[in-house]
Parts: structure tokens; C-alpha cells; sequence
């Protein structure tokens, strides 16, 4: 188990750090905010504020990644092992319980666990992606890690640090059909694509082939899965905005001003804003129904692609680097000295 804890976390942070750029965007992209914030009132289109300070809250990210990557696999190895020794077979040949629920069930147990370490720094993540990053300019500051963002964000959470677990039922509410989809059809697609190696004689067993098989399966499963769950994940990261979403007065007169120097309804903006905020504070599906009714059904898939881009990026270089590392560290663990790289 300390090998998985290790390989995870080494895994996560790979990842976290090259799409991070990427999660910052999406996040933009599905916030109430989006118009007012990112885009220019007589034209309508993407400003450059979008992509600035696109590392805005990946302190909080990495310190929790590491722990809750460790948790996920720990907990997902251990389950389905544990499944696996206690799901009888039939006199057919086949298992009592469909290997594919084995998967979704152990998937789903992992993810229930990391979600209680990963949902405090997921909202303090999103809310300082939010954070508005000021143009460069003489005497500003230009760091790429700059920590000023993530201050801010967790400053509103001081008088009451438990809102900081607020969205954990909408993060596991994403993560459970997401896995649940992602690890049957990663599982399978591994399987089926080994089967076929071996059926034409291609197969090596080194840890390229191990690398490379998992990564393309797990690209593929996970994006599809991606695209499938966009709009739970839009419902999600507008709870979690909403956690640190009061705005005192003299803010709100200075979006008002200006939205109206834009040349936009400030009302109806407002409105819409706010309804997002009691939506959040509702529930999820309150939420869902403020956002098909402001945006349609174009809003719940709003950042859909990239997340399917990035999703793919990720689960491909995460779970590659994971197994490829564990079958390295288990040869080694049980004496055998001779790894083959290619």
C-alpha cells in the first residue's frame, strides 16, 4: 500500500501542475460571472483578463492532491482486492458480481473518501481562480505562482472555515458517475487492448507498453466520461463559488458601474447573479434549473470541451505514470532486477 500512496501522489502532482492553466479557464468559463468578468460588453467577446493568473490557487491544490490521491487509490486498490476475493464464481466461469460493478463499486468507495480532503481545497481552489488579476505593469508583480490570490480567497472563509466543505455532496455527486463511468470502461478497454497484443504477438510487457496502453485507455474512458458529467460538474463549481459569494456593498456599486459603462441591463445582471448565489445556497438542483433557465442547455455543457480536453490530458498522464511506476517499484520490491524499459 505505501508503493500506491507513493506513485499516486507523485502521479497527481505530474498532472495538476501541467493542466492546472486549463481547470483555471473551465472554471472561468462556468461561473455566473463569466460575461461580466471576461468578455467585453459591445462586442461580446473574451477579454484577456481570462487568461490571466491562470496558476491563481494551486497552493491549496497540490497539499491536498497528495493525500487525497493516496486516499483515492488506497481505498480503490483495497476494495476492489477485497471484491475480488469475495465475489464467488459460477459454475459458468463467470463472477456473481459483473467485474465492471467490482470496478464502479471500488471507483465509487474512493472517491467518497477523497472527496473529504479534496473538497476544502477545491472551493478555496475555484474561488481564487476567480480572483481578478490586474494587467501587468510598471511595479506589478509578474510571478507566475504568485500566492496573493489564494489570500484573498481564503480570507472569506475565515469567520466560518466549515463553508469550506460546502459542495462536497455536488463533488461527489460529479465524481461518483465519473468514475463509475471512467473505471469499467478504462479497465475493459486496458484489457481488451492487451488481449489484442498478445493475440498478434506484439506484446512486451515493458513498462512503455504499460505506459502507453493505460495512458491511451484512460484518456479515452475519462473524456468521454468528462464531456457526459459536464453538467453536474457546472452545478458544482457554481456551489462552490457561492460558498464565498457575499459581496459587500461598495463591490457590488462598482460591478454596477461597471456593467452599466458597458453598456448592459446592471439589473438584470445583478439579478441573475444573485439568483445564481441563492441557487447555490438552495441546492444542486436549484442551481441546474437557474442555469438552463438563464443560459439553456448550452450553459450546463459551458467548458464541456475543455474539460474533455484536459480530462483526457490528465487521466492519460496520471494513470500512465501510476501504473507504469508501480509495476517499476514492485519488480524491484520482489528482487526482480531486470525491468524492461521498451
Amino acid at each position: 500500500m505505501t508503493t500506491i500512496r507513493y506513485n499516486s501522489a507523485f502521479a497527481a502532482f505530474t498532472v495538476d501542475f501541467l493542466i492546472y492553466p486549463l481547470d483555471t479557464i473551465k472554471t472561468r468559463l462556468q461561473s455566473p460571472d463569466y460575461k461580466r468578468l471576461y468578455t467585453h460588453g459591445t462586442t461580446n467577446t473574451v477579454n484577456r483578463s481570462l487568461f490571466r493568473g491562470l496558476y491563481q490557487g494551486i497552493g491549496s491544490v497540490v497539499l491536498a492532491t497528495l493525500p487525497s490521491s493516496g486516499a483515492f487509490f488506497t481505498t480503490y486498490e483495497g476494495t476492489k482486492t477485497l471484491l475480488y476475493n469475495t465475489n464467488p464464481q459460477l459454475p459458468s466461469g463467470q463472477t456473481l458480481v459483473p467485474i465492471p460493478v467490482v470496478h464502479a463499486a471500488a471507483s465509487s468507495t474512493g472517491e467518497l473518501v477523497s472527496c473529504l480532503i479534496l473538497t476544502p481545497a477545491e472551493v478555496l481552489k475555484q474561488n481564487a481562480q476567480m480572483v481578478r488579476k490586474p494587467a501587468a505593469g510598471p511595479g506589478s508583480s509578474s510571478k507566475a505562482f504568485d500566492g496573493h490570490a489564494t489570500r484573498v480567497a481564503f480570507a472569506k472563509f475565515k469567520n466560518n472555515p466549515f463553508q469550506l466543505w460546502r459542495g462536497y455532496t455536488a463533488l461527489v455527486a460529479r465524481n461518483l458517475p465519473f468514475t463509475a463511468m471512467q473505471f469499467p470502461m478504462f479497465e475493459h478497454l486496458r484489457m481488451m487492448i492487451h488481449r489484442y497484443r498478445k493475440e498478434q504477438e506484439t506484446a512486451t510487457g515493458s513498462l512503455w507498453e504499460t505506459g502507453t496502453v493505460t495512458a491511451f485507455s484512460a484518456g479515452t474512458a475519462g473524456s468521454l466520461a468528462a464531456v457526459i458529467t459536464t453538467p453536474i460538474d457546472v452545478v458544482k463549481t457554481r456551489i462552490m463559488l457561492s460558498a464565498a459569494s457575499k459581496r459587500e456593498d461598495g463591490a457590488r456599486e462598482q460591478a454596477i458601474k461597471q456593467i452599466r459603462a458597458e453598456g448592459r441591463d446592471a439589473k438584470a445582471e445583478i439579478e441573475k447573479a444573485q439568483q445564481a448565489a441563492r441557487g447555490g445556497r438552495a441546492g444542486a438542483f436549484a442551481v441546474g434549473r437557474e442555469v438552463l433557465r438563464t443560459d439553456g442547455l448550452k450553459g450546463l455543457f459551458r467548458g464541456g470541451a475543455l474539460r474533455g480536453l484536459w480530462t483526457a490530458m490528465g487521466s492519460g498522464l496520471y494513470l500512465g505514470v501510476y501504473e507504469s511506476g508501480r509495476k517499476c517499484l514492485e519488480s524491484r520490491r520482489v528482487g526482480n532486477k531486470e525491468v524492461t524499459i521498451l
